[in-house]
């Protein structure tokens, strides 16, 4: 087995699973409906595509930032006759940080990698209207681990420091303790459970499945800083150059 780590950051998230009508709400965290159609998309999957390889990962989320809770009051209307559409309030979850994985066969882990590094639709955080800040894969392949999913939560560094400086915790330093949000076992009692596991996205039928949830908890460590991670290497001086090198004189 393999996991795919992606993480979720941006001005603004939304995860609904049980918005409906006026009422467009978010959960505290991603879901995995909201997860896997960010997935389906990056392969280019039809709305109406089989979404059973993908139902049967496994999922979990950590949060490393859980952002602040924030209200639209909505208003919109119809483009072609002018006729003002109900009001609705919508809710997101600002300046959030998330890292989620999905476990699955080792093969169609590494094709849903190649596809996020080059989706064919583009990524949005829950709705089109909430872009990812950041690229959604860890840098140096750290997105492909070979270890279990809630071991490759527990042992990938804290994403929490990146986002707007005003929302930054002090000197970037993570939180004691992070929540993790797991898929629960058959055989274990959940914590809780949310109809969130997508069985069709066909926007005239959209079905969604009940998933037990475990709640966990990892220890948080703080990213290596390298301020010299992102320099290229200076080209090395050829022996046969026709210029000859500095002395130190020359200084």
């Amino acid at each position: 087995m393999t996991t795919l780590l992606l993480r979720l950051a941006g001005p603004l998230q939304s995860w609904g699973a049980s918005a409906r009508f006026v009422q467009r709400t978010t959960e505290n965290a991603p879901t995995k409906s909201g997860v896997l159609g960010l997935l389906a998309g990056a392969e280019g999957r039809p709305r109406d595509a089989d979404l059973s390889d993908l139902a049967a990962l496994r999922f979990g989320v950590r949060i490393d930032r859980p952002g602040s809770r924030i209200r639209d009051f909505h208003t919109a209307e119809n483009r072609d006759t002018g006729r003002a559409l109900p009001l609705s309030d919508r809710y997101y979850l600002a300046d959030a940080v998330f890292l989620a994985g999905v476990e699955g066969e080792d093969t169609f882990i590494r094709r849903l990698y190649t596809a996020v590094d080059a989706p064919r639709f583009l990524p949005y955080l829950g709705r089109r209207s909430c872009p990812p800040s950041h690229p959604l894969l860890l840098q140096d392949n750290a997105s492909l681990s070979s270890l279990p999913l809630e071991d490759a939560l527990r042992n990938t560094p804290w994403q929490g420091g990146r986002g707007p400086l005003s929302h930054r915790p002090p000197r970037e330093q993570p939180p004691a303790e992070l929540n993790m949000l797991l898929d629960c076992p058959p055989q274990d009692t959940p914590d809780i459970q949310l109809r969130d596991t997508p069985l069709s996205y066909n926007p005239s039928h959209r079905r969604y499945a009940m998933r037990g949830i475990q709640a966990r908890h990892a220890t948080a460590s703080a990213p290596v800083h390298d301020p010299t991670a992102h320099l290229r290497p200076a080209p090395t001086a050829r022996h046969d150059s026709p210029a000859p090198p500095l002395a130190t004189d020359d200084f």
